[in-house]
């Protein structure tokens, strides 16, 4: 967890944000919060999952990683996949450095599965985040 223990004990949460899912809080009738790293992935895994001209009023924004399901898949283009993942990332979330991209495929089931480790910016630990992407028939 990126979070800074203070000199009282109590974890400070540095990054937070609205979960996707709108999930009200049990205790209040606020909004929960996600929080540090999984902000973070929250972010990356929205951020991957949107294609170009999706977003209104922000045209470029997307990563058109979906096209990667119906191109064939080849030691090249997976290569191109890694860097354009690693390079998109680094310019939309300035909260993490990532460290490494991996793409795989399952040629069977018509998926590609994204491993990216990054540190969240002044903490040394190494998260790992997964996504699977799948066609939808």
């Amino acid at each position: 967890m990126a979070s800074i223990l203070t000199s009282l004990g109590k974890i400070q949460e540095v990054y937070s944000d609205v979960p996707n899912s709108f999930v009200q809080s049990p205790v209040n009738a606020d909004l929960t919060r996600v929080v540090n790293e999984q902000a973070i992935k929250q972010s990356i895994r929205n951020l991957l999952l949107t294609d170009r001209g999706e977003r209104l009023f922000q045209p470029n924004l997307g990563s058109d990683i979906k096209a990667l399901l119906f191109e064939n898949i080849t030691p090249v283009s997976i290569k191109v996949a890694e860097d354009h993942i690693k390079q998109f990332i680094a310019l939309h979330e300035k909260r993490c450095n990532v460290i490494s991209c991996t793409v795989s495929s399952n040629i069977d089931s018509n998926a590609v599965e994204i491993t990216i480790l990054f540190n969240v910016i002044n903490r040394s630990d190494t998260i790992e985040f997964n996504i699977i992407l799948d066609r939808v028939r």
